[in-house]
C-alpha cells in the first residue's frame, strides 16, 4: 500500500482524504479543528484516515496540505515582530501607500495601508541608491546596516526583517549584501528581500509583499516544523507539499522561502477540486461555492480555467502575488445570528468556529448559528451529522434560537430559522453576482458547484436567487478541498520587470530573459519534482498601451521568440483590451512590462472515479426514511423523503422537496428543483424559478 494524503484545515473542521496509489481506493473523513494547536487536529485527521484505509504512517508517500495559518496571522495581526530596512528617504512608503479609498463616502475611514505590520520606529532608512537601470549611485553603507540591525534586535526585539530598496528589482546586489550582513550577525532572524520575492517595479506593492512575507515567516516556519516533528515522531518519512495561492503545490522547503504565497492555500484547493469534479461531467464554465463552518469562498472558472489575479489582496491590503481570484465572506455553518442596535436580524461575520461551536454541538456554544437553523428546519439529521460520528443536540440549537431571536423578535422557531437562512443566502447571492454579473458574465451560462460541509444545503436556493440554472454536487463535496490537494499540479512561477516598447524589443534579449526565468523555476522543480512525470512550461507577458498605469496579462506562444510570436501577442493584446475595456487602439504604442514563466507537473497518479451506466433506476431504492422539513414555498413543514447518497445510482432522478445525506455533507433539493445522478456519481440539479 502506498498512500497519498490531502489534508485541509478549516476554521471548524479538518478534512482529510487518502488515496492508495496501487488500488486507487479513496478514504475520507472530517475531524474538528483544534485551535490554537492546529497540529493536534492535523495528526488526529491522519490517524483517522489511516484507520479507515487500514494503513500506517510508514506507508504514506506524500502529504499535501492546505493551510490558513498565514491568512489567520494577517487577519488577527499575530505575525512576527518586524523590522524594515528601506532606502534612506523612503521610510514612509508603507504609511503613505497609494492614497486609495475603497469606500469614498465613509468620513471615518481608516488608512488602507498595512501599518500594523510594524510601527514607524522599526523602519530604518539605509544610505544606498541604485538607478532605474540597476547601476549604483550611492554605495551601500554596510556599517549603518549592521548598527541598524543590532538596534532593531536589541532595542526592539524584532524576530524578522524585510529589506526593500529602491530599484532593487534592477540591481539586487545591495539587498543581497544586506541579507548576508544580517545573517552573519543574527542568524536566528528571518530575512525577506524584495528582489527575490517580487523583482518588479511599483515600490509600495513590492514593499507590502516583502513585509508580509517577513511578518509571516516565523509563524509559518514554526507551524511547518511542528508538523514535521509530529510526522517524524509517528514514523512518517514523507514528502510534504503545501498548496500556494495560485492553485499549485510545492515542497515545504520552498514555501519557507516564500511564506506569503500561502495566504489562499486552503480556498485555492477547493477551486482545484471543483474544476476536477466538474470536468468529469463535461462542465467547464463554473462558479465554485465552498461553504464551510466559518467562511464561504466563491470563484469563477471560465472554460475550465480558474480566473487568476496578479494583483491580489488580503483584507484591504495589496498582496502582489499570483493567486486564484477568490471572494471570501464570513458566511458559514458556524456564522452567528444576532440582533443589531435597531433590533434587526444579522448573520455573521462572527463565527462560533470549532470552539465553542454552534449551540447544537453541545460543546459550550450558546449563540444561534446557521447550522442551528438548518437543524431546526429539518435539513440535518442530528444522529447522522458527519456520518454519525458527531451527535447534534436539537434541544440546544432550538433553545439558542428561541432565547436570542424568537423572544425579542416575536417570531416562532421556524420563521426565525428561515430568517437566518434567508439573510446568509442573500449575502452569498450578492457575492455570486459580484463575480459574475458585475464582471460582465451571464450567470445563466454557468453551473454552481456546491462544496464544503454546508454548501450543498444552501446551493439550490442560492442558484435560484442568482439566476443560475444548474447546480453540481460532486461525490464528496464536504472534503473536496482536501481532494483538490491530491490532484493539484506541482508548480513554480517566476516573474520580473522587463519594460520595453514591443516594436523595439530585442528578440534575442527577450528570449534570454525568458530562459533565465525558466532556469530559476527548473532549479526549484528539480528539488521538488515527482519522479516519472513530464514538466510543462508556460510563458506570459503583461502589456499595456504606453502611458497606461496597469497591464493585461497574455500567454506568450510556445516555441521561438521571434517576430511572428511577438506580433501574435500584440494582436491578442488589442483584442483583450477591447473585451476588458470596450475599446482598442491598434496604432498606439504597446509596452511590455513584465515577463512570467510557470513550470507545472501533474501528480504521479490522479484518481479516476468508477464510471456507471445511466439507466432508468428507481430512486425509491435509495430512500432510507421520511422526516418533517420546513419549506416555505411548500406550505411549511412537509414530509420529506431522505435519500442515502451512497445508494444513488446513475440515471436516478429526485424531485424536490427531498434531502440527500452522506457522511461529509447534506444536499437539499428544494421544491420545484430536480436532481439527477450522472454516470460519474455527481448530482446535477436543474433549478427553476
Amino acid at each position: 500500500m502506498t498512500l497519498s494524503i490531502g489534508i485541509d484545515i478549516g476554521g471548524t473542521f479538518t478534512d482529510v482524504v487518502s488515496m492508495d496509489a496501487e488500488s486507487g481506493q479513496l478514504q475520507y473523513t472530517k475531524v474538528s479543528s483544534t485551535p490554537p494547536e492546529l497540529v493536534k487536529g492535523f495528526i488526529q485527521g491522519i490517524d483517522r484516515v489511516l484507520a479507515l484505509a487500514s494503513g500506517s504512517y510508514g506507508e504514506i508517500s506524500r502529504i499535501v496540505h492546505g493551510t490558513t495559518i498565514g491568512t489567520n496571522a494577517i487577519l488577527e495581526a499575530k505575525g512576527a515582530a518586524l523590522g524594515l530596512l528601506v532606502t534612506q528617504g523612503f521610510e514612509d512608503v508603507l504609511t503613505i501607500g497609494r492614497q486609495k479609498r475603497s469606500d469614498m463616502y465613509d468620513v471615518f475611514i481608516e488608512a488602507e495601508t498595512p501599518t500594523f505590520l510594524t510601527p514607524r520606529r522599526r523602519i530604518v532608512g539605509i544610505r544606498e541608491r541604485v538607478f532605474p537601470d540597476g547601476t549604483v549611485d550611492v554605495p551601500l553603507d554596510e556599517g549603518q546596516v549592521a548598527r541598524a540591525v543590532d538596534s532593531l534586535v536589541e532595542d526592539h526585539g524584532v524576530e524578522a526583517i524585510a529589506v526593500c530598496y529602491l530599484f532593487s528589482f534592477a540591481g539586487p546586489a545591495h539587498e543581497e549584501r544586506t541579507r548576508e550582513i544580517i545573517t552573519l550577525r543574527h542568524p536566528q532572524l528571518h530575512v525577506s528581500i524584495s528582489s527575490q520575492l517580487d523583482p518588479r517595479f511599483r515600490e509600495y506593492e513590492r514593499l507590502c509583499l516583502t513585509a508580509f512575507d517577513a511578518y509571516l515567516s516565523p509563524v509559518v516556519r514554526k507551524y511547518i516544523q511542528q508538523v514535521r516533528s509530529e510526522l517524524d515522531r509517528n514514523g512518517a518519512k514523507v514528502r510534504l507539499h503545501i498548496m500556494h495561492s495560485r492553485g499549485g503545490v510545492t515542497s515545504d522547503e520552498t514555501i519557507l522561502n516564500n511564506t506569503v504565497s500561502t495566504v489562499l492555500s486552503g480556498p485555492a484547493a477547493g477551486v482545484v477540486g471543483g474544476v476536477f469534479a466538474s470536468r468529469l461531467s463535461g462542465l467547464t464554465d463554473l462558479i465554485t461555492l465552498d461553504m464551510g463552518g466559518t467562511s464561504c469562498d466563491i470563484s469563477l472558472v471560465e472554460k475550465g480555467k480558474p480566473v487568476l489575479s496578479s494583483e491580489g489582496k488580503i483584507a484591504k491590503y495589496p498582496l502582489r502575488q499570483p493567486m486564484l481570484d477568490i471572494n471570501t465572506i464570513g458566511a458559514g455553518g458556524g456564522s452567528i445570528a444576532w440582533l443589531d442596535g435597531s433590533g434587526s436580524l444579522r448573520v455573521g461575520p462572527q463565527s462560533a468556529g470549532a470552539v465553542p461551536g454552534p449551540a447544537c454541538y453541545d460543546t459550550g456554544g450558546t449563540e444561534p448559528t446557521v447550522t442551528d437553523a438548518s437543524l431546526a428546519l429539518g435539513y440535518l439529521d442530528p444522529d447522522f451529522f458527519s456520518g454519525g460520528s458527531m451527535k447534534l443536540s436539537s434541544a440546544r440549537g432550538e433553545e439558542a434560537i428561541r432565547r436570542r431571536l424568537c423572544g425579542p423578535l416575536g417570531m416562532d422557531l421556524f420563521t426565525a430559522a428561515q430568517g437566518i437562512h434567508t439573510i446568509v443566502n442573500n449575502h452569498m447571492a450578492d457575492e455570486l453576482r459580484l463575480v459574475s454579473v458585475v464582471r460582465g458574465y451571464d450567470p445563466r451560462n454557468f453551473t454552481l458547484v456546491a462544496m464544503g460541509g454546508a454548501g450543498p444545503v444552501h446551493a439550490g436556493r442560492l442558484a435560484q436567487q442568482a439566476n443560475i440554472r444548474k447546480v453540481l454536487v460532486p461525490r464528496s463535496p464536504g472534503v473536496l478541498s482536501a481532494f483538490g490537494l491530491l490532484v493539484a499540479n506541482l508548480e513554480h512561477e517566476r516573474a520580473r520587470t522587463y519594460r520595453v516598447q514591443a516594436v523595439k524589443a530585442d528578440l534575442d534579449h527577450l528570449g534570454t530573459a525568458f530562459a533565465d526565468l525558466e532556469a530559476a523555476c527548473q532549479e526549484q522543480m528539480d528539488r521538488d519534482m515527482m519522479p516519472g512525470q513530464e514538466v510543462s512550461v508556460s510563458r506570459s507577458v503583461e502589456m499595456r498601451y504606453q502611458g497606461q498605469s496597469y497591464e493585461l496579462q497574455l500567454p506568450f506562444p510556445p516555441g521561438p521568440v521571434d517576430n511572428e510570436a511577438l506580433g501574435q501577442v500584440m494582436e491578442e493584446f488589442h483584442a483583450l483590451h477591447q473585451r476588458v475595456y470596450g475599446h482598442r487602439d491598434s496604432d498606439h504604442l504597446v509596452e511590455i512590462v513584465t515577463l512570467r514563466v510557470i513550470l507545472s507537473q501533474t501528480p504521479p497518479k490522479v484518481w479516476a472515479p468508477p464510471e456507471g451506466r445511466a439507466g432508468k433506476a428507481d430512486p425509491g431504492d435509495a430512500q432510507k426514511s421520511v422526516r418533517k422539513a420546513y419549506f416555505l414555498e411548500a406550505g411549511g413543514l412537509v414530509d420529506t423523503p431522505i435519500f442515502a447518497r451512497e445508494a444513488l445510482s446513475p440515471g436516478m432522478e429526485i424531485v424536490g422537496p427531498a434531502i440527500v445525506e452522506q457522511e461529509d455533507t447534506t444536499t437539499v433539493v428544494y421544491p420545484g428543483h430536480t436532481a439527477s445522478v450522472d454516470r460519474f456519481g455527481n448530482i446535477l440539479m436543474d433549478i427553476t424559478a
